[in-house]
């Protein structure tokens, strides 16, 4: 183990990496990795938030529980961060407090579907608001038919343009962590201006009214079902709440090259977190002050409606091009994230040798971004990638409970490691967060038995690849 760092194997391997972020890149970053279009569609529509919880005061309470919880899971992460600095993130802390196996099932099923379908899905959709302006590149033209068995798998111009996005913004973190940073650092500021703005144009200038507020905890006439506004609701809307917030934890990936990490990781998740919760609660207040929770039902894309009603056609289309520019950034920050944990797997010897090669030059873990790139390429043209991402959604919020309970397995089994930063309300902060995650993941085990079988399953194809490697780093040392 290395001396004061609480690390054990593959700590020294950092050097490898350059320690380039600071607390401005590490908190866009953070911010970056989360504001995509979930703001945009979660709260309006079929199933959406105001669906279940149709009045304006619910609604905007699960907006603030959901950061609350959220915010609760950062500070369990931080601590682990600053206690864990090394590239990996919730890998590391998976591994440090359960085993390999553990480990190694989360990054297997991060690198298989949960990180790079997400991002495949991401690619996809900024594709899809890049047609609104551009349709001959749009995801509603056909390019080509591919006939396979059973079928054909057509490819959409929009996911030629999807996969051109990932290539684009793979070759830029290839040549630096800093100069990737800055780029989405660049996009994440723009994109943080066009929020404020459509909040304070909106309210100033917009044609709102604060009767859409009155009631405010009576639900709408309209609302469907006795769920509304019901204990049911509010824990189906903490699972859209958590999807929505999902992403600050890839911050911790990187952590290997953020300077003076112990400081800077906490502090970012801090100042990131609150500032997206800020973002969320007061975009779904002007969305409220746009129209009333009625007319929130009858569409996804809640936020092109609330411009549109705020500032007429012109609203939409700006608005449209503000999620085209929101989206685009948490790619950016996606696509720096992923490898890293890639990259520490095969440190460890628990994933091919070679991503862990480091560029001699521009000191990034190209192999790693390389492969992230083909494969969640591959996702984008396959036309699966949003199902395949459902399917995991079981087995990746099974993997957040972990890791918030490994805070107080980590504090016992090793009491002796230095915590620069403690997590604020232990143990309470870190059983709330896991106790959330435990509830989802019984709502998405009762409500979506099929695709959590299918999810658990890609998890235990996990297991024979866990053998192959597990069993080659027990050669490899025992012939060296």
């Amino acid at each position: 183990m290395e001396a004061g760092t609480g690390m054990s194997r593959g700590a020294a391997g950092e050097g490898d990496l350059v320690r380039a972020l600071g607390l401005w890149d590490s908190t866009l970053l953070v911010i970056g990795l989360v504001l995509g279009s979930a703001v945009f569609m979660v709260t309006g529509g079929p199933g959406g938030v105001a669906s279940l919880l149709p009045a304006p005061g619910l609604l905007i309470a699960a907006w603030i529980v959901g950061g609350v919880v959220s915010f609760a899971g950062a500070l369990v992460y931080a601590e682990l961060g600053a206690a864990l600095p090394r590239a990996g993130g919730q890998y590391v802390f998976l591994r440090e407090a359960y085993g390999d196996l553990t480990g190694f099932l989360y990054g297997w099923t991060l690198f298989a579907v949960v990180h790079t379908g997400s991002l495949a899905t991401l690619a996809v959709g900024y594709a899809e608001y890049f047609g609104v302006f551009v349709p001959a590149v749009g995801t509603g033209r056909i390019v080509m038919s591919i006939p396979v068995p059973g079928g054909a798998l057509t490819v959409s111009a929009g996911q030629i343009n999807a996969v051109l996005v990932i290539v684009l913004l793979s070759a830029i973190n290839y040549f630096g962590v800093k100069e990737g940073s800055v780029f989405q650092g660049i996009v994440t500021v723009v994109k943080i201006a066009s929020f404020a703005g459509f909040m304070v144009l909106g309210v100033a200038l917009g044609a709102g009214s604060l009767s859409h507020f009155v009631p405010l905890f009576a639900p709408a006439a309209s609302a469907a079902g006795p769920a509304g506004a019901g204990v049911g609701g509010f824990i189906l809307a903490m699972v859209a709440m958590l999807w929505a917030y999902e992403g600050w934890n890839n911050i911790t990936f990187t952590a290997g090259e953020i300077k003076n990490p112990q400081r800077n990781l906490p502090l970012s998740l801090i100042l990131g977190m609150a500032a997206i919760t800020l973002i969320y609660v007061g975009m779904n207040l002007v969305y409220l002050y746009a129209m009333p929770v009625d007319a929130m039902l009858s569409t996804p894309r809640i936020g092109e409606m609330a411009a549109g009603r705020l500032f007429g056609p012109a609203g939409s289309w700006i608005m449209s091009l503000a999620v085209l520019i929101s989206v685009f950034g948490c790619i950016s920050a996606t696509v720096i994230s992923g490898p890293r944990v890639f990259y520490a797997m095969a440190k460890d010897g628990l994933f091919f040798r070679s991503i862990a090669q480091v560029h001699p030059r521009y000191r990034t873990p190209t192999r790693a971004i390389f492969w992230q790139c083909v494969w969640s390429s591959l996702l984008c043209l396959s036309g699966k990638y949003d199902q395949l991402y459902t399917y995991v959604m079981f087995a990746a919020v099974l993997f957040y409970a972990l890791a918030g309970a490994s805070v107080i397995v980590l504090r016992r089994r090793h009491p002796e490691w230095p915590r620069p930063y403690r997590t604020w309300g232990y143990p309470w902060t870190p059983l709330l967060y896991v106790a959330v995650c435990l509830v989802v993941l019984l709502n998405t085990l009762l409500n979506k038995p099929v695709e959590s079988g299918i999810g658990l399953g890609i998890l235990v194809l996990g297991l024979p690849a866990y053998a192959f490697w597990k069993g080659r780093r027990g050669r490899e040392g025992r012939a060296a």
